[in-house]
């Protein structure tokens, strides 16, 4: 499937130090998965690593995605392929308005120029604000949220709300959603998942990177890996979130001869 994300034996390092050892998953459209593993065992090495972050060093490895081998693209490239990646920690930039910079956002991921690096026209304003107060009322997000300043004094749980909204209007075919569920309450976990779920379909396939099961209580996922020492130890169902919250990931390092990092 040329849409699928194909990892295979992916090695990453971080100044030297090797995180990712012999990753391997393939992520198709209309499909939800969950990578679950303890803090330190390279969940967030992997996401940034496939979005090209450059601190993130491939050291091999291939990773296709919708026909091309994204390794060799830049972090542009790939979310014009249809790629996307929301942050564990979103970065807030003051004077910048929500609305503004979705509208630079999407202008370039749908642009004719090839790579991304062209000048490209803006939507049209009209059509833009038509299409993004339609995601908003889809995701329950009030017309005031898009005035504001790009995460500037947002709260962990309005910050997740922006990054979702952001995947709304961009439209991957694959979203890594990187610990969406860190420092986020009960109640901001419900909103975000509940979020989610309005935007999963056909045409989108999930990668949930998570230690915790509570967001994956309202992202039904119908794959889950375990990543333990930087490489997926065990793949099945709904049961591995199950036997994780019963027992933790001990008894899984013990079954593989793991030492805690």
């Amino acid at each position: 499937m040329s849409n699928a994300l194909m990892i295979k034996d992916l090695h990453i390092s971080v100044q030297g130090k090797p995180i990712i050892n012999g990753l391997n998953l393939n992520v198709n459209q209309g499909e939800i998965h969950a990578l679950m593993g303890p803090n330190g065992s390279g969940k967030s090495t992997l996401a940034n690593g496939l979005m090209g972050h450059p601190l993130y060093e491939i050291d091999a490895g291939e990773v296709v995605f919708n026909g091309a081998n994204i390794l060799e693209l830049e972090p542009n490239e790939r979310a014009k392929l249809g790629l996307f990646l929301a942050f564990q920690y979103p970065t807030a930039i003051p004077g910048v308005s929500l609305a503004n910079f979705l509208r630079l956002a999407v202008s370039a991921v749908r642009s004719e120029s090839a790579n991304g690096t062209g000048t490209h026209e803006l939507i049209p304003m009209r059509e833009f604000r038509r299409e993004l107060r339609q995601k908003m009322r889809q995701l329950g997000v009030d017309d005031s949220f898009a005035t504001r300043y790009l995460n500037d004094g947002f709260s962990g749980g309005e910050k997740k709300r922006a990054e979702i909204l952001q995947l709304a209007m961009l439209e991957p075919k694959i979203a890594i959603l990187d610990e969406t569920d860190s420092g986020l309450d009960i109640d901001a976990v419900r909103i975000v998942g509940e979020s989610v779920n309005q935007l999963i379909g056909p045409e989108l396939g999930v990668l949930i990177i998570t230690h915790y099961p509570r967001l994956l209580d309202y992202i039904r996922p119908q794959f889950v890996h375990i990543l333990l020492d930087g490489r997926i130890v065990e793949s099945g169902g709904w049961e591995l979130t199950q036997m994780l919250e019963a027992e933790g990931y001990d008894p899984v390092r013990e079954r593989y001869g793991i030492a805690e990092g």
